[in-house]
């Protein structure tokens, strides 16, 4: 009776140590739930960040040494040149005491720099004239002209206007509406909302021929980093589809299906390809790919969060092999390790991977995790045998921001032809910032050349 009361008493401890583990993993998993279920019922930020602070936050403050990054402050030297000067004399008596004997011991220098707010209004006297050989019409340009429209459209908008229009709706989101007060508030333009849609689509058309050549460098890239989000155009549902390359980034509107990475980069393109695992780049046969570590880390925490026991074995051998990888780069860029021990070491990693994931899983999401990295087993490590690419998607992640910001200011695209005028616009404001490039300067150029504009290399 002693001992089997014993065994009793002992299986009755297991099992209680059994419910209260599964207790915990049941208010865990309800948590989860409830914090989804909210999420779900109003629109969060864009790319939120958990609530609550880090549990290992970073040490505040600048860095030190070539991390601290640019120093920005206003104690700059003083402008190259001066358009107005004020003199500020000495009070007549002493602000502490009133008293009226003040002498001047010294004179010193402060500078200010002040925003425009006065419009400037131009006349063209255009001269008209007739070809005596054969007839044409023809009549004068001026450099700054940015329409040959006269009599009731004769009064126009200048090419900064032009340009400021693309900065403030594609660059910083702004609605159109928006635009017309900041026109009417800042510099006292009054103009109507069409005025910045009409402005947008012509300044688009203007500088299409350099669209081509910014998608032609896409296309000649080395390596690509591609990423889509969902869109809106005329309220029904689209994708926007952004290509990253070291030169120039493209943005497209459409389905979402593999014709537009097609269109752009030919079925044949045979560069590296970065993404986040979506099998329609899977067309692309001829290219190299590396997988997304961030979206494979992302996904192996997320199935911590809930697994138990034998199920946290598999995720955490996968972290463990991209840590590993991690730090295998580090010793490489530190000159530590040769290239070609890199690509030794890569391809080691990857059968290792191989061989974690070909197991038999009783966990459903540990049999969906290991079936998606099996049919991967290569990408993972690529950045290893090619250390100059990337080993994450993020060029095409924070591409992709800008947009999203747009998306949730207003909403996507009211037609068809403002999605191309969206997706020509902003490919060019990203590449011409890409390449060092002043883009209010470039667009306001382009308005008025009577030749389209090329993109600067």
């Amino acid at each position: 009776m002693d001992a089997k009361y014993l065994e009793l008493e002992a299986e009755n401890a297991r099992l209680r140590a059994e419910v209260a583990q599964l207790k915990a993993t049941v208010e865990r998993l309800t948590a989860a739930l409830e914090a989804a279920q909210r999420a779900g019922k109003r629109q969060a930020a864009p790319f939120r960040k958990s609530d609550g602070p880090a549990p290992v936050p970073n040490k505040p403050g600048r860095k030190t040494g070539r991390r601290h990054g640019f120093h920005a402050h206003r104690a700059a030297p003083a402008p190259r040149e001066i358009d107005e000067t004020y003199e500020a004399p000495l009070p007549d008596c002493c602000p502490k005491c009133g008293g009226r004997h003040i002498e001047e011991t010294r004179i010193a220098k402060q500078y200010q720099t002040e925003i425009p707010r006065r419009p400037i209004h131009r006349e063209f006297t255009i001269h008209l004239g007739e070809c005596q050989d054969c007839g044409q019409h023809v009549r004068g340009r001026h450099p700054l002209q940015t329409s040959h429209a006269l009599g009731a459209a004769g009064s126009q908008l200048g090419p900064d206007a032009h340009a400021t229009f693309v900065t403030l709706n594609k660059g910083l989101g702004l609605s159109h509406g928006k635009c017309r007060q900041f026109f009417r508030d800042v510099f006292g333009i009054l103009i109507a909302r069409a005025t910045s849609v009409r402005s947008l689509s012509r300044t688009a058309r203007r500088v299409e021929p350099a669209y081509e050549d910014l998608r032609l460098a896409v296309r000649r890239s080395d390596w690509v980093v591609p990423d889509e989000t969902g869109w809106r155009v005329g309220g029904r549902n689209a994708w926007l589809h952004a290509f990253v390359s070291p030169t120039a980034t493209c943005y497209e509107i459409g389905d979402r299906s593999a014709e537009i990475a097609l269109r752009l980069l030919g079925r044949d393109w045979s560069g590296t390809m970065i993404h986040d695992g979506w099998s329609v780049y899977g067309a692309f046969q001829r290219a190299c790919h590396q997988q997304c570590l961030g979206h494979l880390q992302r996904r192996c925490r997320e199935l911590l969060d809930t697994a138990v026991r034998g199920a946290a074995r598999l995720p955490q051998r996968i972290l463990a092999l991209i840590d590993e990888a991690f730090a295998l780069r580090r010793a490489w860029r530190g000159h530590r390790l040769s290239g070609d021990a890199l690509a030794e070491a890569g391809l080691g990693l990857a059968c290792q991977l191989e061989q974690v994931v070909s197991g038999r899983f009783t966990h459903e999401p540990n049999r969906k995790l290991a079936k998606h990295v099996l049919g991967h087993a290569l990408n993972w490590f690529w950045f290893l045998i090619d250390p100059t690419i990337d080993a994450t998607n993020w060029r095409a992640e924070q591409a992709i921001r800008p947009a999203v910001v747009n998306r949730k200011v207003w909403g996507g695209n009211r037609t068809w032809i403002g999605a191309g005028t969206q997706a020509v616009l902003t490919s060019l404001l990203v590449t011409l910032q890409q390449r060092g490039y002043e883009a209010l300067t470039w667009l306001s150029a382009a308005r008025c050349a009577m030749v389209p504009l090329p993109l600067p290399p």
